[in-house]
């Protein structure tokens, strides 16, 4: 009997994250230094940035390069545990 393949996704794929934190001059090239830590070819002109209507958040959007679900999800961890960022969607 073969392992059931729970994933929804098909891997290699581009998935998007948003990622939220405190409105800060190095949030956006923080982030993209965690990433490419796991896509080194992520191309960080494809961000797409948000400010909250307050303007003490910054809101992004990254599309990586999933290679798989645990590829997904240490990506995932990376971006949470790091300290400049609040929410990870």
């Amino acid at each position: 009997m073969s392992p059931v393949n729970e994933s929804l996704f098909e891997f290699p794929c581009d998935f998007p994250i948003k990622v939220m934190g405190k409105s800060h001059p190095d949030f956006t090239d923080t982030i993209v230094t965690v990433i490419r830590q796991f896509d080194n070819e992520f191309d960080a002109s494809r961000i797409e940035t948000r400010p909250s209507s307050g303007g003490n958040y910054t809101g992004l959007t990254v599309t990586v390069r999933a290679l798989s679900r645990e590829h997904l999800d240490d990506i995932y961890r990376a971006l949470t545990g790091h300290p400049m960022v609040k929410v990870v969607l």
